[in-house]
């Protein structure tokens, strides 16, 4: 197969060039789920998008909304001509990534030194995460109802903080250890200070810190109890390779599936089917509570969509998703020449030749897929070439090595055509993944043929 590079004009490579720098950009941006939603109600706001809770009398053709869930949840529609009723075309991708967590009770010191106890969230190896720089992302809930936003280590003048590594002159044994337990999950402490508060009769790190805290923030050590704050990676996402062709960043899983999909319905007018894209929180751990796709919410919002248009009825409902067909927005592991071995070369996804596909995803025996209908691929397929998409399949490795999952199945259950579409991934769950710029446009590409033509 050929690549997108072999294929593309002048005039698009610079497309390219400019969607995928404003990806770049926008990634730096949103390290968690609270940035992600918080950047994309900025942005479609400015492309005429309305809060459906505020919207005044029945939706007609055209007409964009969003909806928002707790910070973490956002879903956007322009509405078609069709009635709801006869289905949506829906985009869903998440964006949480995986990452490390402060405990309720983080702060401690020893030996002189204050630390942060975290506890890691989602899917990771756990010494890929120290000996690098590190954020701290989140908010901050007081008693008396206000919240502190809290970003320090992103900015050039803003210290950065992270986690100690064993050095090799004193590893003998540590280098014995298998790759699971080289660092275990309750080593992975993070380091915030080490002067001394000269009044303190205890723990004087430990006070000078929470009297920093307190002084820049307002925060007290019992506001812990009611914060969440992310320990990520620090930096902004850059351009990757001698060429400029792929982009290195955290949380291209699934962010970058999330964004090309964001855009897509920014360029819908009226489509003749409602258009939805839905961004979801959780998926790296189940999809679980509130803000996962396993929540009620979707199903409210929806209801009340067909408030505003029709009678919202359970059968109206149940008719809506029974007709409604679904790309499940989420990447796919690219093929590493460095690791060959746990790849069936013939069904894996290669970086520049666009968004890939998965029929079904799962582990070994497809424990947890969906297994999309071929009919309804073989409608993708046609749309994909008229539309000279370039697209490829893959599955999540061999057979037997691992697998994994998608919110694809939870959707499935509402009865509507859904299959997985996203972007192929290097790293992936490590602190920097890796994609291809030209994916990333083929993905946006295909996320907008989608909800156009389907």
């Amino acid at each position: 197969m050929k690549t997108v590079w072999e294929k593309y004009k002048d005039s698009e490579l610079k497309k390219v060039q400019k969607f995928s720098g404003d990806y770049r950009d926008f990634l730096s941006l949103t390290k968690t789920e609270r940035e992600f939603v918080r950047e994309t109600i900025k942005l479609v706001k400015q492309e005429g998008f309305v809060n459906l809770e505020t919207k005044k009398g029945k939706l007609q053709p055209g007409d964009r909304v969003y909806a928002v869930n707790r910070e973490k949840n956002v879903c956007l529609f322009v509405i078609g001509q069709e009635p709801l009723t006869k289905g949506m075309n829906i985009l869903g991708a998440h964006i949480d990534s995986p990452r490390l967590d402060l405990k309720q009770n983080p702060l401690y010191e020893a030996n002189g030194l204050a630390l942060f106890d975290t506890h890691y969230y989602g899917g990771i190896k756990k010494y890929q995460w120290v000996a690098r720089p590190m954020a701290l992302h989140g908010v901050v809930c007081k008693k008396d109802g206000s919240i502190v936003n809290i970003e320090i280590g992103e900015k050039d003048s803003d210290p950065v903080v992270g986690i100690s590594d064993l050095l090799i002159h004193l590893a003998a044994d540590q280098m014995k250890k298998t790759a699971d337990v080289v660092v275990t999950g309750e080593a992975l402490n993070v380091l915030v200070g080490s002067i001394p508060n000269k009044n303190a009769k205890k723990d004087p790190v430990k006070t000078a810190i929470l009297k920093l805290l307190e002084k820049k923030y307002g925060i007290k050590e019992a506001d812990f109890l009611s914060a969440e704050i992310e320990v990520v990676p620090a930096g902004k996402a850059r351009d990757y390779g001698l060429d400029n062709s792929m982009i290195l960043g955290y949380g291209h899983d699934d962010r970058v599936c999330a964004y090309t999909s964001l855009r897509a319905i920014l360029d819908m007018k009226k489509p003749k089917r409602t258009s939805c894209c839905i961004l979801v929180d959780k998926e790296e751990i189940g999809s679980v509570g509130a803000t996962g796709m396993h929540s009620k919410w979707f199903e409210m919002v929806i209801t009340k969509l067909l408030d505003k248009q029709s009678e919202a009825s359970l059968v109206n409902l149940n008719e809506t998703f029974s007709n409604s067909m679904m790309l499940s927005s989420d990447v796919s592991n690219a093929f590493d020449p460095n690791y060959p071995e746990v790849c069936d070369p013939n069904n894996s996804a290669y970086f520049g030749c666009g968004i890939v596909f998965n029929k079904f995803t799962g582990a070994r025996g497809k424990g947890g897929s969906n297994d999309a209908n071929p009919e309804y691929f073989a409608k993708i397929r046609k749309v994909m070439d008229q539309e000279k998409v370039q697209f490829q399949t893959c599955e999540l490795g061999k057979v037997d090595v691992g697998g994994g999952g998608t919110i694809a199945y939870i959707l499935a259950q509402l009865n509507m055509e859904v299959i997985d579409a996203g972007i192929a991934v290097q790293n992936m769950h490590a602190p920097y993944e890796v994609v291809s710029k030209g994916d990333v446009y083929e993905g946006y590409r295909a996320y907008k043929a989608f909800l156009e033509k389907m």
